[in-house]
This record gives C-alpha cells, structure tokens and sequence, in this order.
C-alpha cells in the first residue's frame, strides 16, 4: 500500500479539481512545495496506481439526461460471465458485483425513459443468464467517484 502524506493528499484535491495543472501551478497554489517535489509527487502517485489522470465526459451534456442504477440478479455461476458481457456495452457507466440483493449493479445513461426501457428490457433482460431487474431512476448525483477526496485518515500525519 502507497504511504502518502499531506502534501500527497493536497496535490491530489487540486487535480480533482483540474487534471491539467502544470506542476508549476500546483505548486503556486500548495504553497512552500516546490515544483519539482509537485512533479516526483505526481509521478509516484501515478507509478504506483494510486491515481489516474484522465478525461471524465459528462453525459447530460452530451444529451444522456436519464441516469438509472439497475440490479441484476443472475443465475449462479453466471456473475463474472453477464458482468463482463454488461462492462463492454456503451450506454453503461458502471459495473460491479455485490453480495446480497442483487448480483451485478450498473449505472446505465440514456437519452429519455423509453431508450432506457428499451435497453433495460431488450438488451440487459435478454442477456443470457440474467434473471431478473430492478431499476431506480437518478435524477439527481451529487457526489460522483471523480469527485472523491481521499480521507485525512488515508495519510501519515508529519512528526
């Protein structure tokens, strides 16, 4: 596990906020770091898998406005081979397997309600080994895994 400090934490925050700082701004904006520490920082962090800087399209912008959450229960023996099938389709966001009511949850976007119906009932309910759904509609996100600060409990304080 990568031991990280405040100074770790604090580059992380500014680049959640954008990922296409230079070294020299982060550095501006953190204050008493140099930009080259600013830049062995990042480098380390992305070396060792800690974080990833990437694009993140938002989809209400590009006309996605429906967001559902769908459960899937699937026959046993099955989760990996639907989970994998589901991660390769375009209108799905998300994909993870869960213990307890459902087997497979995604995150899927659509363009209004009956493209979602659609895809839900036509693509994902005539999926070999899924037996049953259940939909929630999202109408509202406030806090997605872009935006996640890590925990001050996650660093070594300085002595």
């Amino acid at each position: 596990m990568q031991e990280l400090d405040k100074i770790d934490k604090k580059i992380v925050d500014v680049l959640i906020e954008d990922g296409r700082l230079t070294s020299s701004e982060i550095a501006r904006r953190l204050e008493n770091v140099s930009e080259r520490v600013v830049r062995y920082r990042i480098t380390q962090l992305l070396d060792e898998g800690v974080i990833r800087i990437s694009a993140v399209p938002n989809p209400k912008k590009l006309g996605y406005t429906v967001i559902a959450d769908t459960k899937l229960q699937v026959e046993s023996g099955r989760v990996l081979e639907v989970a994998r099938a589901l991660a390769e389709l375009d209108r799905i966001t998300y994909v993870g397997c869960s213990i307890g009511e459902g087997d497979v949850g995604v995150q899927i976007v659509a363009r209004d309600n009956e493209e979602l119906y659609n895809f839900i009932t036509e693509v994902i309910g005539r999926m070999p080994g899924v037996i049953k759904t259940s939909t929630m509609i999202v109408p509202l996100i406030l806090k997605d895994i872009h935006e996640w600060s890590i925990p001050d409990s996650a660093y070594e304080e300085e002595a």
